[in-house]
């Protein structure tokens, strides 16, 4: 996982570290994504792909929120 983000209200090419508390909350949150895509059937490794395609992470959970009412 990488260490640093960008930070909000700059022009996106300003990097600051995260700080430990920051990469605990990305990593608690990204692991739940990863359990959630898991439960809805999409994996990991698609959730990649469709983030690489293009996707915003805003995107990506919209995404997976549509996918909800598909499973029964």
């Amino acid at each position: 996982m990488t260490d640093m983000q960008f930070l909000p209200g700059t022009q996106g090419d300003s990097l600051e570290p995260l700080t430990l508390y920051q990469q605990q909350v990305l990593e608690r949150a990204v692991a739940k994504l990863v359990v959630f895509g898991e439960k809805i059937g999409v994996g990991t490794d698609e959730m990649i792909q469709l983030l690489k395609a293009g996707l915003t992470v805003g995107e990506l959970l919209e995404y997976l929120m549509s996918r909800t009412g598909e499973v029964a």
